[in-house]
Formats: structure tokens, sequence, C-alpha cells
């Protein structure tokens, strides 16, 4: 039941059955008994996740894998029971998918280790929840639990098909499906042993934050650098990993201490850019620091997101009713760009203010084809509530046109 009620809070598609959560819990305990009995008796057989192919914002795809309701409850399950153990055994500086870690809190790490090594070792994996092995991954599993039953699950949806979008069912031979419940659990095991631990035990001096496959290695050298760049490159291959070269970077953290010229001074982690950028000192000055902010892809997502809303053409609507229904999501986005650099993220939502001028002209008829007055509109309505919009609280209001 607590599973279920987990399941339910993060919502969800429907898998290959077309079953929603909403549809599952007009029987819920039917259900969850069917599920229990199954799982209890060992007769439990994952059905076949759904492939959905996600868009990047590279133009390429990334394939998703939706299990199925009660695939979704089973998984949780699985994972209240292991997660405890392995929490454990779990690097420091492992932040993906974890309790009590968090993206922004690798971002921050990442950072002041940016200050103290002059470079980073950026690394890409190539596919990595496609490519993880099976076999080394049991390994690990049956290292550290002896529970035959969740050995027995995790083994069967490693297996589980997967239905392609033209119906066809594929069974794999390696990888564990992005959207499983289970899968970054199984992950950051497997990258456990893979990465965290052979970088503890042969690379004690190097530091790093890895959050799931996106790493950062600090180096004191373009040399150190390259040498373990080399390194990592022959342990992952150990692994049965590939590294991305044409994704993978030595980054220069230059900033007014660091005198030398070379050509590659950028890198993205988690969405930001981590570059030199001109920032005001503890107590006075401005200097060049290397510093993160909100990345141009993550820019680019949140303006896409905007304008999917179209919300210059729902004049039935209010300003408040957009404030119902987006500020929570206004509001995620501050809070997390706007923890590093946050002036950056002036420019980001002015979009968003023509927007809302732009409704303004459609909306009241002594604003149409007036752009200055809609923005002039828009700003006193900002000065009087300042709250209505969780991005209006940054800073002094620009609206195109004004």
């Amino acid at each position: 039941m607590e599973a279920f009620r987990r399941v339910k809070s993060n919502r969800g598609a429907a898998g290959v059955d077309d079953q929603s959560i909403k549809e599952f819990e007009k029987d819920w305990k039917n259900n969850l008994y069917k599920l229990w009995n199954r799982m209890s008796s060992g007769s439990y057989f994952p059905p076949p996740v759904l492939r959905v192919e996600i868009p990047k914002g590279d133009g390429g795809t990334r394939p998703l894998g939706i299990p199925t309701v009660a695939d979704r409850i089973a998984q949780t399950v699985v994972k209240a029971r292991l997660e405890p153990e392995l929490e454990e055994i779990f690097h420091v500086d492992s932040y993906g998918y974890r309790p009590g870690k968090s993206a922004i809190e690798a971002v921050g790490v990442a950072r002041e280790r940016c200050w103290r090594a002059n470079w980073v070792l950026d690394i890409d994996i190539k596919g990595f929840f496609d490519n993880i092995d099976h076999g080394l991954l049991m390994r690990a599993v049956c290292k550290h639990t002896d529970s035959k039953w969740i050995r027995l699950y995790i083994g069967r949806w490693l297996t589980a098909p997967v239905q392609m979008p033209d119906g066809s069912l594929v069974k794999p031979e390696k990888g564990t499906p992005q959207g499983g419940v289970i899968s970054p659990l199984l992950a950051n095991l497997f990258l456990h042993y893979a990465f965290d631990m052979w970088m503890q035990r042969n690379r004690p001096c190097i530091p790093f934050e890895r959050y799931a496959d996106d790493v950062i290695c600090h180096c004191v050298s373009k040399t150190q650098s390259e040498w373990l760049l080399a390194s990592i490159e022959k342990r992952l291959a150990e692994c049965k990993l590939e590294l991305n070269l044409q994704k993978t970077r030595i980054v220069y953290c230059k900033d007014d201490r660091r005198k030398g010229n070379y050509p590659g001074v950028k890198f993205d982690f988690l969405g930001f850019s981590f570059q030199p950028r001109m920032v005001k000192g503890p107590y006075s000055g401005i200097f060049v620091g290397f510093t993160p902010s909100i990345s141009n892809k993550a820019t680019k997502a949140i303006r896409d997101e905007i304008r999917r809303w179209r919300l210059h053409r729902r004049t039935r609507q209010s300003l408040e009713d957009f404030s119902r229904f987006y500020n929570p999501v206004i509001r995620g986005w501050v809070n997390y760009y706007g923890s590093f650099y946050k002036s950056k993220l002036y420019e980001v939502f002015n979009p968003l203010n023509l927007t809302l001028a732009r409704w303004a002209m459609r909306k009241y008829k002594k604003l149409w084809g007036h752009q200055r007055r809609a923005g002039s509109w828009i700003s006193k309505i900002r000065r009087r509530s300042p709250h209505l919009f969780a991005h209006w609280q940054l800073a002094p209001m620009s609206v195109a046109g004004q």
C-alpha cells in the first residue's frame, strides 16, 4: 500500500496495458492483493516495458521505458527494501537519485572545487543506461543482499521485454530502462563499483562529483587531466562501457588568478554552465571568477516550454489563472537556476513578460496595437502585486517595446 501511494504521488503515464493510475485505484484492493500474491509466491513476471522516444536538446532522442502501474509498484517495493542497505556504502560524492542528496548540492561542491583546482575533466559515458552489463550488475546486487526474492525480481526486470513503437517485442541483453523505478538505484550501484570505488582506491587525490552518469573530476594540471582521461577510458572498457569522446572534454578553469590561455574554458553540469564571468567580491570590487549560471540549453528549454503555453492566445483567462496554473513551474525554475548567478535569470524570463504584454493587447481593447502601453500596464500590475509571478521578484521587469 505504501508503494502504491508513492507511485500515485509520482503520477506517470500508463504502460503497455493502458491502465492508468486512476483505473488501477478503482479496484486497488484486489489489484494490490493480486500483485502481493504473485510476488510472495515467486510467480510474478514483469510485463513488457513500453518504449517511448523523448526529444533531446541536441535534436536526437532519448529512449524511455515506461513500466505498467502494477510493475512500478512492484519495483517500488524492492527499492524500499534494497535502498537503505546500499545507502550505507554509496560514495559521499555520488549525488544522483539519492535521499538527502540533490543536484544543487553537486553543483555547489563543483563550484568550490573549481576555485581550488585549475582543470576539470568533464566525462560523458556513451549510452550508459542502455549498456549496463547484466552479469556485472547482478554480481553487485548479490554482494549486498542475500534476499532471494529481491535477486529474482531484479533479474527479471533486467531481462523484461521491451515493446517498441511499432509494437514488436525486443528482449534486452544489456541495460536497464530509463523510466523504471528501480533503474536509478541499479545504475548508482553499477557506477559505485565501476567508477566511485575505483577512483577512491586508485586516484584518491582527485576529487569528483557524480550525478548518475554525469561526472566531473578536478585536476591540478592539464597533464593530469589527460592521464586521468586515458585511465578512466580503460577502466570503463573493463566494465563494458565506453566514453563518448566527442562530449568528454578537458576544461581550464579560467579566472583572474589563472593567467594561462587555453581553448576550452567552459563546461555544462546539471543545467548550469561553468565559465569565466564578472562577479562581485564578498566585500567590494568586481573580478573574473569561474562560476556557474543557467546554461544556454536550459534557457532554451524554458523558453520553448513558455512558448508552448501560448498564453497570449488565452484571452478568456486572467493573470490570476495563469499564476495559479504556472507559478509552481516558474517557482521551480527560479529556485533551481537562481541558486547561482541569479542575475542571468533576468533575461531568461523577459520573453514571458513580453508574452503577458501580448496577452494584454489581445484581451483589452484599449491596449490593442499598443505594445508600449501594454508593457507599462503589466509593469504596474507587477509593482502592485510582485508576488503574482515568481519571476517578478527577481529584478525590475523588462518588457520589450517599453
